[in-house]
C-alpha cells in the first residue's frame, strides 16, 4: 500500500520492541547454528572464539548499513511523492499563481522537515527493491546473481540435512567400536556414531543396500514431495513458522542441557585443538552463514513500533546470539569425542532393550533431536524455493509480459529452482563443504558487499535529491566511509584466504 506524505502512518500490523527482538533472534538463529560445533572442532576452540566474535561484529556493522539504506529508500520515495503532489497542485493553478509557486519551489526542502520526516522505516523495502533504486543495470544483475547463488546453496544445505538426518535415523548403527554410551545407560549421555568414510557400509545387515544409496532414495523422495510446492505461492505460514520456532528452541535447549550434563557427570570426552588454520574455510563459511539475516531484515524492521530503538534491539540480538552460539559450540566440542558436521547427528537414538519409562523418555528425546532438521527445514524448503523461483523470473523475464509467456517458459523456473540443488546434493552430502561455499562466497556478497554498496549509493542519491541539510536519524553509527572501505577490504581478503585454504 502506498503511504501518505503528510504524516507518518501507524502500521496496524506493528508489534512491540520485545516481539521485534524475538522475531529478529529467530530469523538469525537457524540451520547454520547446527554446523558450528563441527567447525569449532576442526578449526580449534580458541581460533573459533576469536573468529566468531569478529564476524559477529562485522555482520552487525553491515546490518546497520541495511537499516540506513532502507531509511534512505523511504526518504527518496517520500520526496518523489511530495514532488508529484507539488506538480499536480501547480498544474491546476493559473499562470500567475504558477509563477508564484515556482518561486517558492526554490526554497530548500528543509522547510518541510518540521511537518514531514523524509527518513523513516515505515515502508518496507526489500534488498531487491533497494538494488533497483540505487544500482544501475549491471549492479542489479550482479545483485540478483549473488542472491540466487545464495538461495541455491541454502536449498542444497536443506536437502542434504534432511536426507542425512532421515538416513542416519533409519539405518542401523555399529556400536561395537564406539567409546560412547547411550543416554539410557548413563546420565543422559548420547551415543555418537562415527560414519565418516562408511557411506558404502550396508544400511541394514539383512539387506544389501548401502547408506549412500539410502541417502539418495530419501533425497529423491523429499524432492518429489516438496518440489511441486514451488509452483504455488504459499502466503499464510504464520502458525507454521510459530510451530517451527517452538521446535527450534526446544531442540537447542535440549542439546545445550544434555552437553552440559555430560560434562558435569563424565568430564570432557572431547579434546579439540586450540588452533588449526586448515579449518578456517569451514569455520568462516559457517559463521557467515549463521549470522545471515540481511536479506530478510526489512520485513521485520518495518512493523516495529519504536523505530528509534532498532539499533539497540539489533545490538542486543547480536550479543545474545553470539553468546548462544559460543555456548552451543563449546559445550558440544568438549562433551563429545567426535562432532558430526550436523550437530543433531550426535544425538542419534540408541535402540536397546532396557525397560522403563526413563529409558523410553530419553530415547524419545534422541529421536526428536535427530529428526529436528527434518521438521524445521521441510517447512522452510518450499518458501526458499519459491523465493528463488521469483528471483530467477525477475532476472531473466520481463515481468510486465509474464502472462504472455508460454506454459513451458513459466514452468521452467520452478524446475530450475529445484533441479540444481537436487543434483548438487545427489553427488555430495558433505554439509561442511556446502556451508563453506555458500557462506564464504554468496554469503559474503549478501552480508558484506551488497550492504556496503547500498548504503554508499543511497547516501549519494539522498545527498543529490534532498541536500545535506536533512539528517538521517537512522544513520549507521559506523557512518565514515573508512568503515565501508574496511568492510570491503575485509571481504576481499577473507575470500582470498578462504579460497587458498579451500582449494589447497
Amino acid at each position: 500500500m502506498r503511504r501518505g506524505v503528510s504524516s507518518p502512518p501507524v502500521d496496524s500490523a506493528s508489534y512491540s520492541n520485545l516481539v521485534g527482538f524475538i522475531f529478529i533472534f529467530n530469523l538469525i538463529v537457524g540451520t547454520g547454528a547446527l554446523t558450528l560445533p563441527g567447525v569449532f572442532a576442526k578449526a580449534g576452540w580458541c581460533l573459533s572464539l576469536v573468529v566468531i566474535i569478529l564476524l559477529a561484529l562485522v555482520s552487525y556493522i553491515t546490518v546497520t548499513f541495511v537499516i540506513e539504506a532502507m531509511a534512505g529508500a523511504n526518504a527518496i520515495k517520500h520526496w518523489q511523492s511530495l514532488q508529484a503532489l507539488r506538480y499536480r497542485r501547480n498544474s491546476n493553478e493559473d499562470e500567475n499563481e504558477l509563477l508564484s509557486n515556482t518561486e517558492s519551489e526554490t526554497v530548500p526542502l528543509t522547510i518541510h522537515n518540521a511537518e514531514f520526516h523524509y527518513y523513516q522505516l515505515t515502508q518496507k523495502f526489500e534488498l531487491g527493491e533497494m538494488a533497483t533504486m540505487f544500482f544501475n543495470d549491471f549492479g542489479r544483475t550482479l545483485f540478483y546473481l549473488c542472491f540466487i547463488i545464495y538461495l541455491y546453496g541454502d536449498l542444497s544445505i536443506y536437502s542434504a540435512a534432511v536426507a542425512r538426518s532421515l538416513r542416519d535415523v533409519l539405518c542401523e548403527h555399529d556400536h561395537s567400536n564406539s567409546s560412547d554410551i547411550s543416554i539410557s545407560e548413563s546420565s543422559s549421555m548420547h551415543l555418537l556414531g562415527d560414519f565418516k568414510g562408511n557411506e558404502n557400509r550396508a544400511c541394514w545387515k539383512e539387506y544389501n543396500l548401502s547408506r549412500l544409496v539410502m541417502y539418495r532414495i530419501i533425497l529423491i523422495g523429499f524432492t518429489i514431495i516438496f518440489g511441486p510446492l514451488v509452483i504455488f505461492s504459499i502466503q499464510k505460514t504464520k502458525y507454521l513458522q510459530m510451530l517451527t520456532a517452538v521446535f527450534r528452541w526446544l531442540a537447542f535447549f535440549l542439546m545445550i542441557c544434555i552437553a552440559i550434563k555430560m560434562l558435569c557427570t563424565d568430564g570432557a570426552k572431547g579434546h579439540p585443538v586450540a588452533v588449526n588454520f586448515y579449518g578456517i574455510p569451514s569455520l568462516f563459511g559457517a559463521c557467515v552463514y549463521s549470522f545471515m539475516c540481511h536479506h530478510s531484515l526489512p520485513s521485520l524492521v518495518a512493523p516495529i513500533k519504536t523505530k528509534s530503538m532498532i539499533a539497540k534491539i539489533l545490538s542486543y540480538d547480536y550479543i545474545l546470539i553470539c553468546t548462544f552460539y559460543i555456548v552451543l559450540a563449546i559445550s558440544g566440542v568438549f562433551a563429545f569425542e567426535h562432532i558430526e558436521d550436523l550437530y543433531t547427528l550426535n544425538f542419534l537414538p540408541y535402540r536397546d532393550t532396557t525397560d522403563g519409562f526413563m529409558s523410553s523418555f530419553f530415547i524419545g528425546i534422541d529421536y526428536f533431536l535427530s529428526l529436528f532438521p527434518v521438521f524445521t527445514l521441510s517447512t522452510s524448503y518450499p518458501l526458499i524455493a519459491i523465493t528463488l523461483k521469483n528471483n530467477l523470473q525477475t532476472l531473466f523475464l520481463d515481468m510486465s509480459r509474464y502472462n504472455s509467456y508460454s506454459i513451458f517458459i513459466r514452468g521452467l523456473f520452478p524446475l530450475l529452482a529445484v533441479l540444481l540443488p537436487f543434483c548438487v546434493t545427489y553427488f555430495t552430502e558433505n554439509l561442511s563443504t556446502l556451508v563453506a561455499f555458500t557462506g564464504s562466497y554468496a554469503g559474503v556478497g549478501i552480508q558484506y558487499v551488497i550492504p556496503v554498496c547500498l548504503v554508499y549509493f543511497s547516501r549519494v542519491t539522498c545527498s543529490e535529491l534532498l541536500g545535506n541539510g536533512i539528517i538521517n536519524q537512522f544513520q549507521s553509527p559506523f557512518q565514515s566511509n573508512i568503515w565501508l572501505a574496511l568492510v570491503l577490504t575485509w571481504s576481499v581478503l577473507s575470500v582470498f584466504l578462504v579460497s587458498i585454504k579451500l582449494f589447497s
